[in-house]
């Protein structure tokens, strides 16, 4: 059974149950029963429900944004590991630093030129960029030291350009949407529901009332534009820019 299966009749058996205690228990009420003692209870579930739905809106729009802050990261790491390469090769063979120079720069502009749109339009790593990134390793762990100082910074030239591997693979888990499905329900049902309950206000069409209305509908469509737009770190509006490859080569 599929976790939208349990979900749907989860809601369905709770909202029964709800529905059912009500009309039995109204069944009960004495004749004599005055309502008005009872305090409305409507504004208080129009407040609750907006409160809860509130905290939701806050804690995906902290997720989305723990997520971007986490692939710019990345990026960085990715990026300065490439330049530590390019540094450290500077006590190798003429050739081969040269070489290697040539590989890190020619993979710097494959990822800000094509891998960025190509992760935009996928949410995955170009298999191109990989290739490139192997040939840098190959370069790196195929040349064999003959002086003191190529030989000292050979394994820290490996161990960057293992970092930076490794910063790569921790960018494509990040490249395509990483909120659920289910959440995505979650967010747009509730945003029905609490635009829903203005009505249950017996709002009027007094100017300042349509104008509250209006701006918070809106609000509620921004945030949920926000979390969209920030759910795709490497998409567009707010994503995460490619300038430092580019300053590489």
């Amino acid at each position: 059974m599929s976790q939208w299966v349990v979900l749907l009749i989860a809601m369905a058996a709770v909202c029964a149950v709800v529905i059912t205690v009500v009309v039995l228990r109204q069944r009960r009420i004495a004749e004599d029963d005055d309502p008005s003692q009872t305090p409305d209870v409507i504004e208080y579930m129009v407040m609750m429900i907006g409160v809860i739905y509130a905290i939701v809106l806050g804690l995906a729009i902290a997720g989305v944004w723990e997520g971007r802050g986490g692939a710019q990261t990345d990026v960085l790491a990715e990026a300065q590991a490439l330049h530590e390469v390019k540094a450290r090769v500077q006590v190798y063979p003429a050739d081969v630093r040269d070489r290697i120079r040539a590989d890190v720069d020619a993979y710097a502009a494959f990822v800000a030129d094509k891998e960025w749109s190509y992760m935009r339009d996928h949410g995955e790593l170009s298999p191109r960029g990989t290739q490139l990134l192997d040939r840098v390793r190959t370069d790196v762990t195929q040349f064999a030291p003959k002086s003191d100082l190529a030989a000292q910074a050979y394994q820290p030239v490996v161990d960057e350009v293992a970092a930076a591997d490794m910063a790569r693979a921790s960018r494509g888990s990040s490249a395509g949407a990483t909120m659920p499905g289910v959440v995505w329900f979650g967010l747009i049902t509730g945003a029905l529901v609490t635009v829903g309950l203005i009505f249950t206000l017996q709002i009027r069409r007094s100017a300042k009332e349509l104008l509250l209305a209006g701006l918070f509908s809106a609000l509620i469509a921004f945030l949920l534009f926000l979390i969209w737009d920030l759910d795709a770190p490497f998409g567009s509006g707010l994503a995460v820019s490619a300038d430092v490859f580019r300053q590489l080569v």
